[in-house]
């Protein structure tokens, strides 16, 4: 079942001057940006995107592409020339300057690059302030604010004045200010982009705690792509006022839509994008927990392994069965590898970044066994598809070269070559699918 959106916008325009309506005009019969720049200036192009409940939705571009322009429209900050903007299906851009309000008040707060604290005022009055707004007692929005703060890491701060706080702390305040208002949507225009690196990179830490908390929709405005990145479950990349790809970031970094976008992403840190669900492959060397030696041997010989993961009757992940094991249990006439299932030496989640691979693999004996949050095996991925994920990127010239990995010892092919020849090619147990 599909649920309704949180906030859309539906073929949005913004353009500054006098002519605006005849501009819209011009713009979609076909005019470039340029071309109707003698008569206004298009900010926002024919802009169209959803944000589903609980999204971090980045929208990012360069300086002038129109991305601070679209934020002011969906709060109704700036009127929009064309389109229309809803947010959980109520109007912003048809609706009366009193319901305007309203929305701000309580449906949509915003967040600013430049914290706009008011410097009178104590650390928790900035922050209630919204709650005044709604009239709601001193007491009662005091203790509001201490439990924001609280929740963003200022706890006992909140009798200070802000000229008391660093640029980090101060938009700490600027975001527990837009959350006391517990509003449905978050609005935030290049929230971080005024603070050190060292300071901005642990306020986007905080906010991806925050979410995991809050579950808040989030509009977040940036040019930093590494920023967009991290933040955004999806990513609206603008060029000169059209939104010109919407993805997920792994959808931006490996399918970019055009030239622009892949200039655009080329510089990125892939290892802190990419998951090993997008690189792992596909597990060949696995048996059940069930299975007997002579076809974990098999398995490994067919696969080029020295090893077989082992799983349940669900994919569970159970351990992993060596060559050398199987080997032994077959002399001894034994049918069952129970006896020596070993501990998987290294397993990572589907979600896990690439960047936190690296010693996992080289602690590894065999490729990184992937699971999924309920345990089960979903792939692997060896070292060398670690480091080619990394190479270069689309439309790079470059090559990675891939080396053949070694056959299995001739003492499987020995083992199995002893066997019965009905009993080499049948199955002692159920294959694994």
């Amino acid at each position: 079942m599909t649920t309704s959106p949180a906030l859309e916008a539906r073929g949005l325009y913004k353009v500054f001057g006098k002519n605006a309506r005849h501009v819209v005009e011009r713009l979609r019969a076909g005019e470039s940006r340029a071309d109707v720049s003698d008569q206004g200036t298009a900010a926002v192009i024919d802009a169209s995107f959803s944000v589903q409940k609980g999204e971090i939705f980045v929208i990012m571009g360069l300086s002038g592409s129109g991305k601070s322009t679209i934020i002011r429209m969906l709060n109704g900050l700036y009127e929009a020339t064309a389109g229309s903007v809803t947010v959980s299906g109520e109007s912003v851009t048809d609706t009366t300057p009193t319901k305007l309000r309203e929305l701000r008040r309580d449906r949509v707060s915003m967040v600013f690059q430049h914290f706009a604290l008011l410097p009178h005022r104590s650390v928790a009055d900035n922050v209630a302030y919204p709650l005044q707004l709604r009239g709601v007692p001193r007491a009662e929005r005091l203790a509001k604010a201490e439990e924001i703060l609280a929740l963003v890491g200022l706890e006992g701060w909140g009798d200070k004045l802000p000229s008391a706080l660093s640029g980090g702390m101060q938009q700490r305040v600027g975001i527990a200010r837009a959350l006391a208002a517990d509003p449905d949507v978050l609005l935030m225009d290049e929230a971080f982009s005024a603070l050190d690196p060292l300071i901005r990179r642990e306020m986007q830490e905080q906010l991806l705690d925050l979410q995991q908390k809050l579950q808040k929709t989030i509009v977040f405005i940036t040019h930093d792509l590494n920023e967009a990145m991290l933040l955004g479950d999806r990513i609206a990349v603008m060029r000169d006022g059209r939104i010109v790809q919407i993805g997920t970031p792994e959808d931006i970094l490996t399918d970019p839509a055009n030239d622009y976008v892949e200039q655009f992403v080329q510089d990125v840190d892939r290892a802190r994008v990419l998951t090993a669900a997008n690189v792992m492959e596909r597990a060949r060397a696995v048996v059940p927990e069930n299975a007997g030696p002579r076809t974990a041997l098999r398995q490994m010989r067919d696969a080029y392994s020295a090893a077989a993961y082992v799983v349940g009757r669900d994919r569970t992940l159970l351990g992993v069965v060596s060559d050398r094991d199987a080997i032994k249990l077959v002399r001894a006439g034994e049918n069952s590898i129970a006896s020596v299932i070993k501990r998987v030496p290294q397993s990572v989640r589907e979600d896990e970044v690439l960047i936190n691979l690296f010693v996992p693999a080289v602690e590894s004996p065999l490729p990184l066994a992937v699971v999924d949050d309920r345990g089960r095996l979903t792939g692997v991925i060896p070292r060398v598809t670690l480091l080619a994920a990394l190479g270069p990127g689309p439309g790079a010239t470059g090559e990675i070269t891939i080396p053949v990995l070694p056959v299995p010892g001739a003492e499987i092919d020995e083992v199995l070559a002893q066997l019965p020849h009905d009993e080499a090619r049948s199955s002692d147990t159920e294959e694994v699918v």
